[in-house]
């Protein structure tokens, strides 16, 4: 090896030696700061640390069948803590329940689903009766363009509300 090339070896040893030296000394420095301020944050943020508990509670709960389950009521944020239940309203007619829960669906044609008032679209399931209906109604349907969930998801609904829904939607169409 020549002088020359051992001279530049040994300085750019020096140089990659000096930014490794540089890189670990900010991150050290970076970990000290990070540090302290997090420590700060948490101590005298008053929100911060009221709130880790709301922060950091599960998103969801699994029912699981023959199993007391009552311990997944819908809760409010207040409610959750005092330990009581929220009532969800009942839709007092199939108007109001179609509102609620079918228009969801019916009201833009999604995942398959005759719109409202469609009466093309509604003529072939007119005809084959309102007992056909009220059926794939509350037992759910799978056809070709799509999928219809029993009693349109909102499976707390009385059977004979589904059936006033399905018959709103069919005046609607007729």
């Amino acid at each position: 090896m020549s002088k020359q090339d051992t001279h530049f070896f040994n300085v750019f040893s020096l140089v990659i030696g000096a930014l490794v030296a540089v890189a670990v000394g900010l991150f050290a420095l970076a970990r000290i700061v990070a540090s302290h301020t997090q420590d700060l944050q948490v101590l005298t943020e008053a929100d911060y640390s009221r709130n880790v508990d709301a922060r950091i509670r599960p998103l969801a709960q699994e029912a699981i069948a023959g199993r007391d389950n009552s311990a997944l009521a819908i809760q409010t944020a207040q409610g959750a803590a005092a330990g009581t239940a929220v009532a969800v309203a009942m839709p007092k007619n199939g108007t109001e329940l179609f509102e609620q829960t079918c228009s969801a669906c019916h009201g833009q044609g999604i995942a398959g689903a005759p719109r409202a008032g469609d009466k093309a679209a509604w003529a072939a399931r007119i005809a084959e009766g309102k007992p056909m209906l009220y059926e794939h109604a509350l037992k759910g349907f799978q056809g070709k363009a799509g999928v219809m969930p029993p009693k349109g998801g909102r499976m707390d609904a009385p059977d004979d509300l589904v059936k006033q829904a399905v018959d709103h939607m069919v005046q609607m169409a007729q």
